[in-house]
């Protein structure tokens, strides 16, 4: 059997070694937490100076698109939810439906190309139709009973794309089957070969009618202006939660250094 540990080695204290691999690693950890708090805090400040910016644009009164050549600089800093006026021609026969969850229920947004008169196109999303008039689509679209290339005048919001697919699943152009406002992928299955990199949410939030139909009225049908402006705003969580992890590292190492202090004290000399 193996004898027990005598006294003299009871209680012996880690070697220099382990303590400064120890140390390491808590002044690693603390480092970790305080730099992650303090990138969330910066990223508050950045949210918040973005959520003002985007209130300051939503009261202006609507401007033109950016020009074709600012295209590819379009950014949801500089253009998300700025309010914008277009005129051109609908290209009807290229409308597409992309799945939609509004306060009028369960449904689809109607996406129509706009032909721009000095070229190119932009998507315009006409605005929402419930899921029971998803079979009778195209034939109750207004456009339907327009020519070809009718001219329209646009007011609405500028959006940002929305890549890949939404509700958990992800679209399949192939199939027609649209789960996000995905602008690239669109422009490529319509043949839209000059798209703005964004697309336009028609009718301005809160100058709608007040009393919208219910979704399974008669209409009208497509129901703009259901644009929900809205920020995920977490970040001031996240910095008491990662500065909070700062501080119980630095606690936790107060407390091993006044265990060790007093395991050496207790040493004979």
């Amino acid at each position: 059997m193996t004898a027990p540990p005598s006294s003299a080695t009871r209680g012996r204290p880690p070697s220099a070694f382990a303590l400064a691999l120890l140390a390491l690693a808590g002044a690693g950890l603390f480092a970790l937490f305080a730099a992650l708090g303090w990138w969330q805090a910066e990223r508050r400040v950045w949210k918040l100076a973005l959520i003002e910016r985007v209130e300051q644009r939503l009261h202006a009164a609507p401007a033109a698109l950016p020009p074709r050549s600012q295209w590819p600089q379009a950014s949801a800093a500089d253009h998300e939810y700025l309010p914008v006026q277009v005129q051109g021609r609908w290209l009807a026969a290229k409308t597409v439906l992309t799945q939609a969850t509004t306060e009028l229920g369960s449904g689809w947004w109607v996406l129509t190309p706009l032909a721009l008169a000095d070229g190119g196109q932009v998507l315009v999303n006409r605005g929402f139709i419930p899921d029971t008039l998803r079979a009778q689509w195209p034939a109750r679209d207004p456009l339907a009973r327009q020519a070809e290339g009718a001219p329209a005048q646009v007011t609405g919001l500028l959006r940002m794309s929305e890549p890949g697919g939404g509700f958990l699943r992800r679209n399949a152009p192939a199939e027609g089957r649209w789960h996000s406002r995905d602008v690239a992928a669109i422009a490529q299955a319509q043949g839209l070969g000059d798209a703005a990199p964004f697309f336009i949410d028609a009718g301005i939030p809160g100058t709608r009618p007040a009393a919208a139909p219910a979704a399974g009225s008669d209409g009208p049908w497509p129901r703009p202006g259901l644009t929900v402006v809205q920020f995920h705003n977490s970040h001031l969580v996240y910095v008491f939660t990662w500065w909070g992890l700062a501080a119980m590292v630095l606690g936790a190492a107060v407390l091993v250094a006044r265990y060790e202090l007093r395991v050496r004290a207790r040493q004979p000399r």
